[in-house]
């Protein structure tokens, strides 16, 4: 029997009210604040009366190197968590909120998919509870106040050849990465180059992941550097007052979004920084919160385990004081092909060589994973083109890695889909085997921790970068920087710099083109090869296609 479209699944779902969700996690309606009837913000002071309970079984969902074949993440995170629920365990998901650049772009949303997915999926993949438009005006309030700061005699005596604070915006647009302002006469300002990113990149939406509460929220914000004095030294957003003003327009965005799937098991939606320019988590709040008062955590990390895992366990988990107890990483049949040389139009015949092939990435995935001390169980997410034997090629690849593969069909049946992987995972969980640990320790110098990184986990030969990269990882070093974790910023879809590098390569090198200190939210950033903070539409965006059909409802997202 054919699936229908995601989005006529989503519009048919059975929903509960939020406040019944809610009551599933022990949460009262009156520390629910009502965003209509389907989604709800969870108060701060709930939150902070959770502080002394026990953390349940936190899960990360990973998978795989991205490819335009799919691989089926947050859908793979969604039936599991809706797995836990159909074995009698209470469970909580949590994942990001989507950003509109890749919803009118190519990528598309990020509410799962078929018979897994998050509702309601048009109010997540658009404005949701406006979130992301607080991320951006408190972004870009904070660059207005460094202009109307400079504009009105420069008492920090800001070198305006060193204004490092971009803009941002929500929307994919190549036109705004590199741009002149202020031009027009003096009453318009000091005219200087500048740019824009996507919002998603901003320091502003990491902050607002990575803080405990309100006041650090606060303190992280007033700790960013926004520019350099002429002597070098740096200015930070509390030295022109800007860090309250910001705060309170992120108050209500600080508050984690609470809303359900399609078989009802509680869903946290809340924060979304890009995995391949970011750190590609969800909130700390938002996990914290579901760890208060869930059993099991089903949590995910973007892209691939390269880049979202990664910064999962090196970065979130070692700011928040989490450790995950069990890791899926997901792959499918079809996304192996590619990878192991398979043209995406030639997806459908069986080709269990190249599937052989393929494993080379996944392999190298478990590998890695397993040096965090976490155990690694393998979900294959169902195509129905799949074959038996092509399946079988997997299952015996991960068992001689040491870990086990499990099929899922949550995308066709739901939650009864992942039934086997949720028994497994919470059976491995229960055990209480890991031992997680990061990959470098905090003392490391900043260079040789962009080192581990390349050589643990991309498996390159090293890496490369202009002096004055190191110049400048040496002087945060010197300023009191050097604990920080790196945040690696590279292309996605290769373990390599290069997009095209598909399977496991060898012999590469990773070339660190330019750093940056993200102050407040506590990591340092490596921007490597050709990927860009301000991404472009593709040649046919999702957007020609997205409109309001004769009765009224969103037509063409996906």
């Amino acid at each position: 029997m054919p699936v229908l479209p995601d989005i006529e699944i989503a519009r048919a779902a059975d929903k509960r009210p939020i406040q019944d969700i809610g009551a599933q996690l022990g949460i009262p309606p009156e520390d629910l604040v009502p965003y209509g009837h389907d989604k709800a913000k969870v108060s701060q002071g709930f939150i902070a009366g959770l502080a002394d309970r026990p953390m349940g079984k936190l899960i990360l969902v990973t998978a795989i190197n991205p490819t335009p074949a799919g691989e089926g993440k947050t859908t793979t995170t969604v039936g599991l968590g809706d797995g836990l629920s159909r074995i009698g365990r209470n469970a909580a998901i949590c994942i990001r909120e989507a950003s509109l650049g890749p919803n009118f772009g190519l990528k598309g949303g990020a509410a799962g998919g078929g018979h897994a997915q998050i509702v309601p999926m048009e109010d997540m993949n658009l404005h949701f509870t406006g979130d992301f438009h607080a991320i951006t005006s408190a972004h870009n309030l904070l660059a207005a106040m460094i202009d109307n700061h400079i504009h009105w005699g420069n008492e920090q005596n800001i070198d305006l050849r060193r204004v490092v604070w971009r803009r941002v915006l929500d929307m994919n647009d190549r036109a705004l990465r590199h741009v002149a302002s202020a031009l027009g006469g003096p009453a318009n300002g000091f005219p200087r180059e500048t740019g824009f990113d996507i919002t998603v990149a901003s320091e502003v939406m990491a902050i607002l992941c990575l803080a405990e509460n309100l006041a650090d929220l606060e303190e992280r914000l007033g700790a960013m550097i926004i520019a350099y004095r002429h002597d070098k030294t740096p200015v930070f957003a509390r030295d022109i007052d800007a860090h309250g003003a910001m705060t309170v327009l992120l108050r209500d965005a600080m508050q984690p979004n609470l809303v359900q799937t399609l078989e009802h098991t509680p869903a946290f939606v809340h924060g979304g920084p890009f995995a391949n320019i970011a750190h590609g988590c969800n909130s700390v709040i938002a996990t914290r919160t579901a760890l208060k008062l869930a059993d099991y955590v089903v949590t995910e990390a973007g892209f691939g385990a390269d880049l979202g895992a990664e910064k999962f366990l090196n970065i979130k988990c070692r700011k928040a004081n989490l450790a995950p107890d069990c890791v899926v990483l997901v792959a499918t049949v079809r996304a192996l092909k590619m990878n192991g040389g398979v043209a995406k139009d030639a997806l459908g015949a069986e080709d269990t060589e190249a599937v052989r092939a393929g494993c080379a990435n996944l392999g190298r995935h478990i590998r890695n994973l397993k040096q965090f001390g976490v155990p690694v169980v393998v979900a294959i997410n169902h195509f129905t083109g799949d074959t038996d034997a092509e399946l079988n090629v997997i299952r015996d690849y991960v068992a001689a890695e040491g870990a086990e593969a499990h099929v899922c069909t949550h995308w066709a049946e739901g939650g009864v889909g992942a039934e086997a992987l949720a028994t497994r995972v919470a059976e491995i969980a229960d055990a209480g085997e890991a031992q997680f640990a990061p990959l470098y320790p905090d003392d490391m110098p900043l260079w040789d921790k962009i080192g581990s990184v390349a050589k643990g986990i991309y498996h390159a030969e090293g890496v490369i970068a202009d002096q004055k990269v190191l110049d400048q990882l040496a002087a945060w070093e010197a300023e009191g920087y050097g604990n920080l974790p790196v945040c690696m910023a590279k292309t996605q879809y290769s373990f390599s710099a290069d997009p095209t590098a598909l399977g496991a390569p060898e012999g590469h090198v990773i070339p660190v083109r330019e750093v940056r200190l993200s102050a407040g939210a506590g990591f340092v950033v490596a921007i490597c090869g050709d990927i860009m903070t301000m991404p472009g539409l593709p040649r046919r965006p999702a957007a020609e296609s997205i409109r309001i059909g004769a009765g009224g409802q969103v037509e063409g997202l996906f």
